[in-house]
Parts: structure tokens; C-alpha cells; sequence
């Protein structure tokens, strides 16, 4: 099934694995991972922005480049097959003239339609997370050992690794197990990751520590709470993350982060929306939606973005946050009433 990637990775020594713009713990794990499983490759990792505080929990996120690869014999791109969310890569005219002409491989697990104008081979699949595709892809062709336990000292510990940020990946699309895109091959897998020797309770205490939050940063979580409105009889509830907001606070816990989780918990709110607006007229927005309107995919369809029915992202430029929200209210209104045709 997943043939056509070991076919892509034959005839090239040396890889560059690609992160979009928006890093998160699946793309880092995926990326993180293949770094460790592709141990015939020479590999460099790129991401467009620089790895987020909050997700150095990752050992190695430092192993990631502001400096884009020109010298990889291929490219691989985890955890998008949006040409929007590559935005910052095509815009250097050096990285497109190299995208276009080389050899380019997508792994994705996102519902949304493969947009991207360049030549590449792809694997997208919907999975809960990225990493569960390359813990799959790991299994069929042989990455991952069928015999932990046979293993030597220097292979073990580089198959660990693998597996630990698979498991983070993993956890963070599904936020912790508990998403509705979790499924029983889930905990299988999950299960499978555990027993190549991963301490869970080491592992989480680690992510713990680094999620820890100062009091600024509460404060400041205080104060977006101030912000939040309701609209649609409250069953959207949306925030306002300015440029000063993410000038003074994005680089030590990022915002979406901080607030998203909050907006769900509120009673009789179905739909979630936290809207950064920047200087240079981009407006970005991620969306998070509930069991009773699993349709984020849906809305941010409407600007040009996608994702899972749960949880979806868009850009788009020259709205303010006010005409945002009156299109995000527009798009929800004629979701509402394509399903009750």
C-alpha cells in the first residue's frame, strides 16, 4: 500500500523534510521521526518560522533549520497538502524555482484537497494525525523492527526515539487520545509504541514541564478571555489575537494554544474561532468545532483553508477581524442550511 514512498526515497542519498508555517506537534513529530527511521539517508529538516516554545518538549527541535535545504536529492512535505500553508516557501522565488524542479513527496492526513501546483507523489490518508501515517508506512516497509527485543543497544535507542515522536504526534492531533478522530487502530498503535520500551509517564511529565506556563502568560490568558464574543445565539464564540499580541507573547506560548481550549468549554458554543490579524493585511484563523457541528473543514473551506471536520485552519488577506467574523458567520448560516435540505 505504501510502496510508492520506499520507491521515492531509492535513488537519493540525501532528503530535506518540510514543515509548513503553522509547526505543531504532529508536524514536528512526523518530521522529528522520519529524521530517525530514514537512517540510510542523510536528512536536514526546514520549517519557514522558528519552532514554537511550547514544543521544545521535543528533544531535538533544534535539529530543525531556519535554512532551506538547496542541495537534497528530494523533499519530503509532512502534514499538509495545502499550497496556502507553504505560503512563505513559494514566495522565495530560489525555494519554488527548487520545489518545481525536484523531486517532491506529501504525507498528509488531512481531508482537504490536495492543492499544490508543483510536481510531487503523495500519500494522504485520513488518519488522526500525520505521524499515525508514518508509523504505518514505518510498519509495511520495514522501519520499524517486527522484533524490538532483537535489536542492538545503538538500534534500539534510534527506534525509540522514532516511536516517542510518533507518540507525540499522535497525542497532540488527537489532544491526548480524546478526540473524535481517535479510534480503536488508535490505541493499537499506540499500544505497539509503548511496548518499544517508551516510559508514557516520562514522556508526559517532560511535555508537562514544558507546557508550564509563567505568570505573564496567564495574565495575559486572563485578558483574551476578556475578549472573547458570541455570536449565532452563542454557538460561535471567536477572539481577537492582534500583531501586538503576538509580537509580545507568540514566541513563549502560542496563543491558539493558550485560548482555543477555553472557547470549547463554553456552554452552548459548537464552533470555535481564534483570528490573528498581522500588519501586512494577512488574517489567519483556527477553528475548532464539536461532535453537534463537526464541520471546521467545512468553514474554513470558505476561505480557501481545510482541515478535519473537528479541527481546521485558513488564511486569507485584507479582512479585518469585524469582516471575519461576519464571514465566518455567513459560512456557518449556509452550512446550516445546505443540511437541513
Amino acid at each position: 500500500m505504501y510502496n510508492t514512498f520506499s520507491d521515492f526515497l531509492k535513488d537519493k542519498h540525501s532528503l530535506c523534510i518540510i514543515q509548513a508555517e503553522n509547526p505543531d506537534g504532529d508536524s514536528l513529530g512526523s518530521a522529528l521521526a522520519l529524521d530517525y527511521l530514514l537512517k540510510d539517508h542523510e536528512i536536514s529538516l526546514y520549517c519557514p518560522v522558528e519552532i514554537p516554545k511550547y514544543l521544545r518538549y521535543f528533544d531535538d527541535w533544534s535539529r530543525v533549520s531556519l535554512e532551506f535545504d538547496f542541495n537534497a536529492g528530494g523533499y519530503i512535505i509532512v502534514d499538509t497538502a495545502a499550497e496556502i500553508l507553504l505560503s512563505k516557501l513559494l514566495d522565495d522565488p530560489a525555494i519554488k524555482n527548487k520545489l518545481y524542479a525536484s523531486p517532491v513527496f506529501v504525507l498528509d492526513h488531512h481531508e482537504t484537497e490536495d492543492n499544490l501546483t508543483f510536481a510531487h507523489q503523495g500519500l494522504i490518508q485520513t488518519l488522526p494525525a500525520c505521524a499515525d501515517l508514518i508509523y504505518k508506512i514505518a510498519k509495511e516497509q520495514g522501519f520499524l523492527s517486527t522484533d524490538f527485543e532483537k535489536l542492538d543497544d545503538t538500534e534500539k535507542a534510534r527506534e525509540k526515539r522514532a516511536c516517542e515522536y510518533i507518540y507525540y504526534g499522535i497525542l497532540s492531533d488527537t489532544l491526548g487520545l480524546v478526540s473524535s478522530s481517535t479510534t480503536a487502530d488508535t490505541f493499537t498503535t499506540i499500544a505497539d509504541l509503548v511496548s518499544r520500551d517508551l516510559d508514557v509517564a516520562k514522556l508526559d511529565e517532560h511535555r508537562r514541564e514544558f507546557s508550564k506556563k509563567t505568570p505573564r502568560i496567564l495574565d495575559y490568558k486572563a485578558d483574551l478571555i476578556k475578549r472573547l464574543e458570541y455570536f449565532l445565539d452563542g454557538k460561535l464564540a471567536t477572539v481577537h489575537i492582534t500583531w501586538e499580541d503576538i509580537q509580545n507573547y507568540s514566541d513563549e506560548y502560542n496563543p491558539n494554544v493558550l485560548i482555543l481550549e477555553e472557547l470549547r468549554m463554553v456552554e452552548g458554543v459548537k464552533i470555535a474561532v481564534a483570528i490573528k490579524t498581522y500588519p501586512d493585511g494577512k488574517v489567519t484563523g483556527k477553528i475548532r468545532t464539536d461532535s453537534e457541528f463537526p464541520h471546521a473543514d467545512k468553514i474554513a473551506e470558505y476561505f480557501g483553508g481545510g482541515g478535519h471536520p473537528y479541527a481546521a485552519g485558513f488564511r486569507t488577506y485584507d479582512l479585518s477581524y469585524e469582516d471575519t467574523v461576519h464571514e465566518l458567520i455567513t459560512a456557518i448560516s449556509s452550512i446550516e442550511k445546505e443540511e437541513t435540505k
